[in-house]
Parts: structure tokens; sequence; C-alpha cells
């Protein structure tokens, strides 16, 4: 795991930000991942639930053999918990080399946004934090906010979970 804490804030520049962007549903709002980070889409399985984990964090799953922390991403942003439904999934990230599921009320579509189509952040000043925002994807009628997920899912808490879930040593 990289040590956050000694690395620089360098910014994402615009042409940095263009590709192809997962986008999902939350809170009646559309939210765009980088496609490349993405592992899969999973429909909603057990989930185990592990004590003294942030209230954000749902517990984890068993993918194949591997233990994989999942995050409710509504609650990770300070909303109600999300409400299973039909369209309820997860997608696995890879982040940094490790594999986090992040739940969703729905996945949309792949979408492209180019340069000029993709805004900073709005800066209202005070102390709310935007950088877990990559931009503003402008499709149409539509603005997705683009998510930076490392902002989101390294340092902090999700470092305590991400440490907690280590692959078990095989014994023969």
């Amino acid at each position: 795991m990289n040590n956050q804490e000694n690395s620089i804030e360098v910014p994402v520049r615009l042409e940095d930000r263009a590709g192809k962007y997962l986008t999902f549903e939350l809170n009646d709002t559309e939210f765009g991942i980088e496609i490349l980070s993405v592992v899969e889409i999973l429909k909603m399985m057990e989930i185990t639930s592990v004590p003294m984990w942030p209230d954000f964090a749902q517990g984890t799953i068993n993918l194949r053999g591997r233990v994989i922390p999942v995050v409710d991403l509504r609650q990770k942003f300070q909303l109600s918990a999300t409400e299973e439904t039909e369209q309820t999934c997860t997608i696995v990230v890879e982040l940094d080399g490790d594999q986090i599921g992040v739940v969703v009320e729905a996945v949309n579509e792949v979408r492209e946004i180019n340069e000029d189509n993709i805004a900073d952040p709005p800066n209202i000043g005070g102390s709310v934090d935007s950088k877990f925002i990559l931009g503003m994807g402008k499709v149409g009628d539509s603005t997705i906010i683009l998510l930076n997920l490392e902002k989101i899912l390294i340092g902090g808490d999700m470092e305590l979970l991400r440490s907690e879930v280590q692959e078990p040593a095989l014994s023969v």
C-alpha cells in the first residue's frame, strides 16, 4: 500500500480526465468512475457484516475465494443506506492493488467523455471537501459527477478495512 501522507497533491489536468466511465445512480444523481478501475459488476450477494467497522462498510463478500470489503457509497457520502432493489448491485473495483466492492443503486452504461465535456468541480468555498470529484461530465442535457475513487476509497477508515481483509494463507 502506498503511503498517502507523504505524497504531493498534483491537480489532474482536463485532458487526463477524458476517457470511458461506468455510470451509475445514487440518490437520483448520475455518477461515473473510470472504467479501467472496474473489475466486474455483481448482483447483490450475501454480505458478511464485520463488528466495529464504520457504518459505510457493509462487510465482506467471498468472491471466488477472495475476501473483498464492501462499501455502501450512499453511506460513505453521508446519505441514508442503499435500499436493495432488483437494480442494486456491487461494482468491484481495483485500486492500489486491492479489490473493493462498492454498492450502488443501479448501473447505467459506459460513456465516453472527452476533455471538452469535462469541467472542474464547482468551488463553493467553506469547509466542503470536493477533492473526491474528478470533474463534472457533460453529456447532452445531463451532468455526470466523475468520481476520483482513490480519494474516496483510500486513506483513513478505508485503510483499516483493507488491512483487516487479508488473503488467508492456504494450508496444505
